[in-house]
């Protein structure tokens, strides 16, 4: 099994250094489901010493954090009461009225922040004909509960990501008849989570030109799970700086791209708590990973069948043409999908090689939303 499957499920997360209107939030996401890098193992890197036994070293300024105020034209939070959710959203909506908007789901453990660095490049790349859209999901990044529950632990259930992605589109576009088109894009956890909502959307009413599911294959990720534990293991309780963690990141090859690593891995850190022992890390990651076990089977079960059964344009990009599994080849052959590899990237494609990621993503956006007419879009029979 290749080494980015074996690390399939531990998502990073990005974080938005420094964004405007945020006081004291200068940390975005925890990591949930990303990759570790290509170590030939595929477990990580072995777990950094705690700061109690090593020398704390000067922030790296190499490697300090690049603010993400560059790459969309709004961040703002949105009130979507139907999940009791106050929903973070990082907007640059298209020049043109008859515009398209993709719309970005991370991975577990990651933020909207992570397709960052992508998200400007398809701005540019599509002369703004192409708006983006990324959103923290519960339990990640700046978006936050809004009412008050006994228990404290997040319901990760994929139905209920689900709904909570429909539920914010259906308050940023209260009206479909006048909402753009949207392409859905998803990474990780992320592409189980938009094969789910598209037919909801489009049962709504929501015109959806195509489903983009970023390196996730149901079958190799289902393997890799029992490899988790091993994984949160290996990696360090905390960091002493954001530079530090952001170093961690590239030197162990989480994150191959050191300015998209310096936008989005701040995000998934946060200050240690007030009352933590001395010993303790000045940082601690945002997410516990640990506690959506629990979910993990769930999250991409049924995925390929889901994926494939999507009524609109379908598109698989891959790091790693091996990563299909039974169900996709058939459907690869039959011509269900259109599947592209992207060479020289980690399962952080969309970090690893952004400029790739993005003339792929708007390659497929002019294919299938500019579509003449009699001219199927791919994947429809």
């Amino acid at each position: 099994m290749s080494d980015l499957y074996r690390s399939a499920l531990q998502a990073r997360i990005a974080k938005l250094p420094m964004l405007p209107p945020e006081d004291g939030e200068d940390d975005e996401e925890s990591e949930l489901a990303d990759s570790i890098g290509s170590l030939p193992t595929g477990f990580g890197p072995a777990p950094m010493p705690s700061r109690s036994t090593r020398t704390k070293r000067a922030p790296n300024v190499n490697f300090a954090p690049i603010s993400a105020a560059g790459y969309f034209e709004q961040a703002t939070q949105a009130d979507v009461s139907a999940s009791g959710l106050d929903v973070r959203a990082y907007y640059t909506p298209p020049k043109f009225a008859d515009g398209t908007v993709m719309v970005f789901h991370h991975g577990a453990g990651q933020s909207a922040l992570t397709f960052a660095c992508v998200a400007k490049e398809v701005t540019e790349i599509s002369r703004g004909e192409c708006g983006v859209l990324a959103l923290d999901c519960r339990g990640h990044g700046k978006t936050a509960r809004t009412t008050d529950t006994e228990s404290t632990q997040e319901d990760f259930a994929i139905e209920t990501l689900t709904t909570d992605l429909v539920n914010a589109l259906k308050v940023i576009y209260p009206d479909p008849a006048t909402a753009p088109t949207l392409l859905l894009a998803g990474h990780s956890l992320g592409g189980s989570v938009i094969v789910r909502a598209c037919p909801l959307l489009q049962e709504a009413n929501y015109r959806i030109t195509g489903v983009a599911v970023l390196d996730i294959v149901e079958e190799f990720t289902l393997e890799a799970l029992p490899m988790m534990n091993s994984l949160l293991d290996a990696r360090p309780e905390g960091f002493d700086s954001q530079e530090a963690a952001i170093e961690w990141h590239v030197r162990t090859n989480a994150i191959r791209n050191p300015d998209s690593a310096r936008v989005s891995i701040p995000a998934i850190i946060k200050p240690a708590p007030p009352d933590s022992p001395l010993s303790s890390p000045a940082f601690v990651w945002r997410t516990p990973l640990r506690s959506t076990a629990p979910y993990w089977t769930s999250w991409f079960t049924g995925l390929s069948g889901k994926f494939l059964a999507a009524r609109t344009a379908r598109l698989l990009v891959l790091a790693g043409a091996e990563r299909l599994d039974k169900e996709l080849m058939i459907g690869q052959m039959q011509g269900k999908f259109q599947l592209v590899v992207i060479p020289g990237v980690g399962h952080m494609l969309q970090e690893d090689d952004p400029t790739r990621l993005a003339e792929v993503l708007v390659e497929f956006w002019r294919r299938n939303e500019r579509v003449i007419a009699g001219v199927k879009k791919v994947g429809e029979r």
